[in-house]
């Protein structure tokens, strides 16, 4: 299936963090194995393997949070990560991070999302676009050269679910000051275990009344009550949806609300037990809003081209129809009107190697 990786993609649901590359991941491992800050050799195999487990999935992620605790690892990694999206013809992406605090190094959560901004200008590879079209300062990088790969990216600042109510509220007055830097949105993410949906609630209305578009990782684990209340928020989008019952679905259907599916972590992590029972066949045969992601490409050893290639495979989807899902997320990014545009625009252009 050659023909996928030079589709032009959408990535909606993709973590920062989630997403280093295995290399720079060995790398910094290894200067804090030299620190004495960890035992290398416990964290190498894990970083290169490709078919981890769910508890070799959380021991990376204890790494990984290890790691990214610095300004400087921070725009690296940004840097990184888009690269390796716009190389897989990824033409328009929503990265999502949780704002960090590190008292030891002055890391406030305003200046880790300064350390993003600045890996985002770092880039010069690629033509990365991530300031709002509206906004009278464009500050994307000029493209001097013919055919040059370009990236359009938007930021979703999260609020993990270990946080107070006023921590949560922080990240969201954050995201409303740097809406001028390509913020567009909230996600709530984090352990599916912790933390009671009332407590963030206040913080996504206050965001939801301020025009910020609002996305939620929900029905992870079965918890019935909450998907419910989430559902009846009537977020802009939701992440995973994988222990919805009948009635779940049946609202989200009525609400008309995209998923964001992730098929790889959904496997790996045993949310859903096999592929072959996964609520994408559902949700597409229902023509309902969905879009394929990521969720972490690094952790889950994955890359967009590769999930579509499993929905290819799992779900018998032909080229035509792969493209026309591909390109039927447009309308559910959180992206400008006029940024829409240029990414039909995209599509259209490319349509001919595909219908």
């Amino acid at each position: 299936m050659e023909w996928i990786h030079p589709m032009p993609k959408i990535e909606l649901h993709a973590h920062l963090n989630g997403s280093i590359r295995d290399t720079t991941l060995l790398e910094l491992a290894r200067v804090l194995g030299e620190k004495g800050v960890i035992v290398f050799s416990d964290v190498e195999d894990v970083i290169q393997k490709n078919d981890r487990s769910l508890d070799e999935v959380f021991k990376l992620f204890d790494l990984i949070h290890m790691i990214t605790t610095d300004h400087q690892t921070v725009t690296r990694i940004t840097r990184e990560v888009v690269q390796d999206f716009a190389l897989e013809n990824v033409v328009y992406l929503e990265l999502r991070t949780t704002p960090k605090r590190n008292d030891s190094i002055g890391m406030t959560k305003s200046s880790y999302m300064e350390a993003v901004i600045k890996g985002l200008r770092s880039i010069s590879e690629v033509d990365v676009e991530f300031v709002a079209a509206t906004d009278s300062e464009k500050l994307h990088n000029s493209c001097d050269g013919v055919g040059r790969k370009k990236i359009y990216v938007r930021l979703l600042l999260s609020i993990d679910r270990r946080e107070t109510t006023e921590s949560a509220m922080e990240t969201v007055k954050l995201a409303l000051e740097m809406r001028n830097v390509g913020v567009v949105g909230i996600d709530l993410s984090g352990n599916p275990l912790v933390g009671e949906w009332s407590t963030f609630l206040p913080a996504l209305q206050f965001a939801k009344d301020n025009d910020l578009y609002i996305t939620l990782h929900c029905g992870e684990v079965p918890n019935p009550k909450e998907i419910q209340a989430m559902l009846d928020f009537k977020p802009h989008r939701v992440g995973h949806a994988c222990f919805f019952k009948d009635q779940d679905w049946e609202k989200l259907k009525s609400f008309r609300i995209p998923v964001e599916i992730c098929l790889s972590s959904n496997i790996i992590t045993k949310s859903i037990s096999s592929i072959d029972i996964h609520h994408f066949a559902d949700l597409y045969k229902a023509k309902h809003p969905l879009i394929i992601c990521t969720d972490d490409f690094g952790v889950f050893s994955t890359t967009l081209s590769n999930e579509y290639s499993l929905a290819v495979r799992s779900f018998g989807l032909g080229k035509r129809e792969t493209f026309a899902l591909a390109k039927s997320g447009i309308d559910a990014t959180f992206a400008e009107d006029e940024v829409k545009q240029q990414l039909g625009l995209i599509f259209d252009s490319a349509s001919p190697e595909y219908v």
